[in-house]
């Protein structure tokens, strides 16, 4: 598998805000974590209900893959995400450790922080 290209297209779909096909990203009984669920979610129908109320309540963001870097079982991925929200722009960094089961995320731990805009 081509780690740098699937990210790419993995992170276009966090762009597009496209629940159904990031959720075909996913493996049915995936672990996600994210710094606003700590406790993790389990399970593609709660990851479909997060996002679906995620990208209802965030504004369009733009992720551009930066770097990949294959692990053992998967790959680690970082990007830089750009929005604008009520004439404010803001800019993060984050990081993915991703766990594979196949073709599809078994384990996904999300890392963001701020960047001066």
């Amino acid at each position: 598998m081509d780690i740098a290209d699937y990210n790419a297209r993995w992170l276009q779909a966090w762009t597009n805000k496209d629940v159904d096909g990031l959720c075909g990203f996913y493996a049915e009984d995936c672990d996600y974590k994210d710094p606003q669920t700590p406790g993790g979610l389990k399970g593609q129908e709660a990851l479909r209900a997060y996002l679906t109320g995620l990208f209802a309540a965030t504004p369009a963001i733009t992720y551009t893959p930066d770097e990949t870097w294959p692990i053992p079982g998967g790959f680690c991925g970082r990007w830089y995400a750009e929005f604008e929200h009520e004439g404010v722009k803001g800019r993060m960094r984050g990081f993915d450790l991703v766990i594979l089961q196949g073709e599809r995320i078994a384990l996904n731990e999300v890392y963001v922080h701020q960047l001066p805009a």
